[in-house]
């Protein structure tokens, strides 16, 4: 019995070289990380509140609510998720520009696949995510990340050049106008990065789309993949040691007469008790009879460093935060707040 040598159309490809299934393990890689890393954070924060103490761990599980935990994710730890998303979308968009144009067989950057993989609705929402979270003095990186992400180079409109030449000028002199102001006080004030941050992006702006030469291709991608993930674990840590909780200050009168104020997070409050999780460390359970104010204060984090704003918005607060403070003024420190140790 004589058998029949396969033709190479008969050949099954390996499921390596499959591009439908790279790209669906792609897809499954970039939602694994949208999805798990929110959860693992929202985890490990509760961990660190709790002093790494087993039980104090259980108590906060016990009490703080999944939607408690996930708006307190989402108001600390968006824009560190917006920033990861957006780097993504910037230097996926480049590799991916550059890849197009190499021979066939160059192996895809990561950042390339998530890119093919991702639809553009989600890149839209995540550059929007990061305009209302993102401090002021940051939005404008998102023009230049924007630009790449969607490969806009302006340099290679249409002709005539002269409507093209005033539309750039025309945006440049409106950028300038609503930030000139911060510009000069920036310059008074000696504060160079703000300089930096204000001024720079714009011009960025026109040198970042793709495609970039061969010879850089592959390092750049194994280098920004390394640093976006080292970014990523710095950052990570004050999203992960923020407080789920508010901290306030409680003023307790003991069965002396004696009057105490307890500085800590409030864990849950019944018809018996107030759970307090201390400040310096903790569990303090206080009948309910003996609470005599308390008051909400604000962490160190939140109060102001630079005296600069642009157009009334503090450079520090988002778009959200500063309308927030429109609606609702942020109101004066409680004595207490500043006086308890």
């Amino acid at each position: 019995m004589t058998t029949t040598p396969a033709t190479p159309s008969s050949v099954t490809r390996p499921p390596s070289a499959d591009p439908a299934e790279r790209r669906a393990r792609a897809t499954q890689s970039f939602w694994t990380a949208v999805v798990g890393v929110p959860a693992v954070f929202s985890v490990l924060r509760l961990g660190v509140e709790a002093g790494g103490e087993l039980q104090t761990t259980l108590l906060l599980v016990a009490n703080v609510g999944t939607v408690n935990l996930l708006a307190g994710f989402l108001t600390t730890a968006a824009p560190l998720l917006s920033t990861a998303l957006v780097a993504v979308f910037a230097l996926g968009a480049v590799l991916r520009a550059s890849v197009e144009r190499m021979p066939p067989g160059f192996h895809r950057p990561l950042f390339a696949r998530w890119v093919d993989s991702t639809p553009a609705w989600f890149a839209v929402a995540s550059f929007l995510l990061a305009l209302v979270t993102w401090p002021l003095l940051y939005l404008p990186l998102l023009l230049p990340a924007f630009v790449a992400a969607f490969q806009l180079d302006l340099t290679r409109l249409p002709e005539p050049r002269v409507p093209r030449l005033l539309l750039i000028t025309a945006g440049f002199a409106g950028y300038l106008w609503l930030v000139g102001p911060t510009l000069l006080d920036a310059g008074r004030q000696g504060e160079a990065l703000a300089i930096v941050l204000l001024l720079v992006p714009p011009f960025l702006a026109l040198f970042v789309t793709g495609p970039l030469p061969a010879a850089v291709i592959r390092p750049l991608a194994s280098i920004t993949e390394a640093a976006l993930l080292a970014m990523l674990v710095w950052a990570a840590l004050p999203v992960i040691t923020t407080p789920v909780l508010p901290l306030t200050v409680t003023t307790v009168e003991s069965s002396s007469g004696i009057m105490e104020d307890v500085r800590g997070h409030v864990v849950t409050v019944d018809d018996v008790n107030v759970v307090l999780l201390q400040e310096h460390g903790g569990v303090r359970y206080v009948p309910i009879g003996q609470v005599r104010a308390q008051v909400l204060c604000p962490s160190e984090d939140e109060l102001p460093r630079r005296q600069l704003r642009v157009r009334d918005f503090h450079v520090e607060d988002s778009l959200l935060e500063g309308l927030g403070r429109r609606v609702r003024p942020v109101h004066r420190i409680d004595a207490a707040c500043r006086t308890v140790d």
